[in-house]
């Protein structure tokens, strides 16, 4: 396990029946290391060091790449919750690079597919990602498979023992109502300072006690989406608590509800640094309130 004398990040929160850091690490961003395994080794082993004790992934992200990183940098004693998704599958060659694999044998292909690239055999966490909600394209054709279809899938894959547990993501309040039989450990959608439409999303999940990952959590992912950075409030809070306007971002995320897990993503050891310090900040009652009435723009951007 995790040194007992290293603080994690954040403090601590609750992820399928683990106690993790608030503050994790989303692994995407390791896809830009492809060429330099030895870097993206690094960042993992630093990020251990450093008390955090989740990581976010997926079979797509760099192609197998960033799952295999993650097998080799993690040690059975680091105590890390692994996090992966499904739902998704690559696209090479397409003007956008993933595409929709919602069908369920899709769904248990991708499971498959994690395990063995991870070398698990189970995956503690395992997201639906789906396009209900939230930037990015939407179920077409094939692709149109309704909620209960998926959920059996995925939880036969958990009564077999091969997912620990279930979450969903990129989803609307309906869609989270109607899983929430199914049992649900998490919730990851769009979600920031400056793009709160799914604030409702987020106050069912605190009343069921399911934790809330919010992506984007700093904005501005896709031309057209609103930047944190960009906030005035924001940058007021930065000086005063001495730190840079995106750890102000992050920081207000951890503020704004207990059950906020943060997994931001980095391919840089002093990057991935600076975002777990953001878990120490902490805002005056007048500076909260400033970030507090920062208006939230919608984050409904469209990927054709």
């Amino acid at each position: 396990m995790t040194d007992s004398d290293t603080p994690r990040p954040g403090g601590t929160g609750s992820l399928a029946g683990y106690t993790v850091s608030r503050i994790g690490y989303g692994a995407a961003q390791l896809a830009r290391l492809h060429d330099d395994r030895s870097r993206a080794l690094a960042v993992l082993r630093r990020a251990a060091e450093l008390g955090v004790d989740h990581v976010d992934t997926a079979q797509f992200y760099g192609h197998g790449f960033v799952n295999d990183v993650i097998r080799k940098a993690l040690r059975r004693e680091d105590g890390m919750v692994v996090v992966s998704k499904v739902g998704v599958d690559p696209n090479p060659g397409g003007r956008i690079p993933l595409r929709l694999a919602q069908r369920p044998e899709q769904l248990r292909a991708s499971v498959e597919d994690n395990l063995r690239s991870l070398d698990l055999d189970r995956i503690p966490v395992v997201n639906l990602r789906r396009s209900d909600g939230g930037p990015g394209g939407r179920a077409s054709g094939d692709q149109l498979v309704d909620l209960d279809d998926q959920l059996a899938t995925m939880t036969a894959m958990r009564d077999e023992g091969k997912i620990g547990a279930i979450g969903l993501s990129g989803v609307t309040l309906d869609v989270l109502r109607r899983a929430l039989p199914a049992g649900i450990a998490c919730v990851q959608n769009a979600y920031s300072l400056v793009a709160r439409d799914d604030e409702d999303v987020l106050k069912l999940c605190l009343t069921e006690d399911i934790a809330w990952v919010p992506f984007f959590p700093l904005g501005g992912a896709f031309p057209g989406m609103p930047k944190v950075t960009d906030e005035p409030a924001v940058h007021d809070a930065a000086r005063k608590a001495g730190v840079t306007t995106w750890q102000a971002g992050l920081a207000w995320l951890l503020h704004h509800a207990p059950n906020v897990l943060l997994i931001p993503g980095t391919a840089s050891t002093d990057h991935l640094e600076a975002n777990t310090a953001a878990g120490a900040i902490t805002f005056d009652e007048a500076t909260l309130a400033a970030l507090d009435a920062v208006p939230s723009r919608s984050s409904q951007v469209q990927l054709a």
